[in-house]
């Protein structure tokens, strides 16, 4: 069978980097048969071997950190110093879901009630199979790592769809996962264009975990509902700041810069919106366009270039709105789209009803509005139809702002801490999505549980049988008045 290739390139200058294999269905269903032929020895091999294997692949990375974080960089033309936090990063999720596997998925002893009394009652978590995983281009190394950890720790085998965009970080991931596996096809990685994941999307794979943009998720959603394959699903976001009048302004305005230009904008957990309460409005907006101007994008600057290229089109589709909405703009314009970089954007009193406001734009761009007071702060962040997201800048009142935010995660006197601490999960609600990664809760989302109910000792009363007697249905009421009559817990 002839296989056609594709060219990954350097976003900055648009050089060839390499040729991959634009993967066929055919050859993706038979990467998925390989995958599941390899899942019964994967799960023989049982947590502890697991462990060994996956901490011996975190090590392998680990010792070629600097070769893949430059493989980062040339694929996504992101600062060589971001590229390897980001692996650093998701080798911190590798080496957490490869040790605490056991103690979250192992099989737990369940009470079975007093009608139930000589029963043993055990609930097991059980692999799902073969999961694929698509990727995204943005964090190509860490944001899938979020379920390719996660999935095989949990005695699954995974094939993965990088994006077409970063191509390299996948093939090098699965070659340096080659150089330790005990045998094939435990984690296997399928280059392609969007007709590659496609593919996988409607292989016969177990499950999905997709990262993408909201409208993509929801073809994949679909495509997967007519099969019944589950999905977990990290897309956008528009995700909100809100600084409260006893905000540390001066730490707020870098933080939320950072979170907002870093990664040219790029990430579906950096800041696109603040509101500000009018309080301290002025000298917060004062600090971050001071900071801002010292911010600029370049090969060797504070943030590198549009990754994807079309979407600098919607990026100044969002500026040409704010302006034509009567937005103003305090850095930058709508001239900051110079492809394939765009210039830091600052923009104040946007309406709430311009897309620079209600739609991800992705870019280094930032709207901050006034606000009365926190409360009206609480209600333009949620009024939005993503949720993954948040921050929060209160001394004294972090927690009870955060807990009346509608996303999936919020950080309080910082921005995206949440992404770097294994243990808890990550995920979004509303149009950003369902389903989580990282933590417990990401160990748990590629499995599913088994009941297991054994009888200990055989009593003279039955209930499941069509010879159940009368002091039977007699002792059920007596144990029923007994438990429920009173009321009480």
């Amino acid at each position: 069978m002839e296989t056609t290739t594709f060219d990954s390139h350097n976003p900055i200058d648009g050089s060839v980097l390499a040729s991959y294999p634009n993967t066929s269905e055919e050859q993706v269903s038979a990467a998925v048969e390989r995958a599941r032929a390899a899942t019964t020895p994967w799960q023989v091999l049982g947590f502890r071997g697991r462990r060994k294997v996956l901490l011996k692949w975190a090590a392998e990375i680990s010792k070629n950190v600097d070769e893949i974080a430059q493989l980062v960089r040339a694929e996504t033309g992101k600062p060589i110093s971001d590229a390897t936090l980001e692996a650093t990063l998701a080798l911190g999720h590798l080496a957490w879901a490869a040790k605490h596997a056991e103690v979250t998925l192992r099989a737990q002893r369940r009470p079975s009630g007093l009608l139930m009394f000589n029963m043993k009652t055990i609930v097991e978590r059980v692999p799902l199979g073969v999961v694929g995983v698509i990727g995204p281009w943005n964090y190509p190394i860490f944001t899938p790592m979020g379920s390719i950890a996660y999935a095989l720790a949990a005695g699954n085998t995974v094939v993965f769809k990088p994006s077409e965009f970063t191509p390299g970080v996948g093939h090098w991931l699965a070659q340096k996962f080659d150089n330790i596996a005990p045998f094939a096809d435990i984690f296997t990685t399928v280059t392609g264009l969007p007709e590659t994941g496609k593919s996988l999307s409607q292989s016969s794979v177990d499950k999905i975990a997709f990262t993408g943009s909201t409208r993509t998720a929801k073809k994949v959603a679909a495509s997967c509902a007519e099969r019944m394959v589950p999905v977990v699903l990290e897309c956008g976001g528009k995700d909100p700041v809100i600084i409260a009048a006893d905000a540390d302004i001066n730490r707020a305005a870098e933080y939320s810069l950072w979170s907002a230009m870093s990664n040219a904008g790029q990430t579906c957990i950096g800041a696109e919106r603040v509101y500000v309460v009018n309080e301290v409005a002025d000298q917060f907006i004062a600090k971050i366009s001071e900071l801002a101007k010292q911010v600029h994008p370049g090969k060797d600057a504070n943030y590198g270039p549009s990754t994807m290229p079309t979407q600098l089109k919607v990026i100044q589709s969002h500026l040409n709105n704010a302006q034509e909405k009567g937005g103003t703009f305090l850095i930058g314009s709508v001239d900051s789209v110079k492809a394939p970089f765009v210039e830091p954007v600052i923009m104040i009193d946007v309406p709430e009803d311009s897309t620079a406001v209600t739609e991800e734009t992705f870019g280094p761009t930032l709207v901050i509005n006034r606000t009365v007071d926190t409360a009206e702060a609480i209600r333009l962040a949620n009024a939005t139809r993503y949720g993954l997201a948040a921050s929060v800048w209160s001394k004294r009142n972090g927690e009870k702002i955060a807990s009346q935010l509608q996303c999936g995660m919020v950080s309080i006197n910082s921005v995206i801490a949440f992404a770097a601490i294994a243990s808890a999960p990550f995920g979004g609600v509303k149009d950003s999505g369902y389903g989580r990664i990282h933590g417990p809760e990401g160990l748990l989302e590629f499995s599913y549980p088994r009941t297991v109910v054994k009888t200990i000792f055989n009593i003279p009363i039955v209930f499941t049988t069509f010879a159940r007697s009368k002091f039977a249905d007699k002792f059920v009421k007596f144990a029923i008045r007994t438990l429920h009559s009173k009321g009480v817990g």
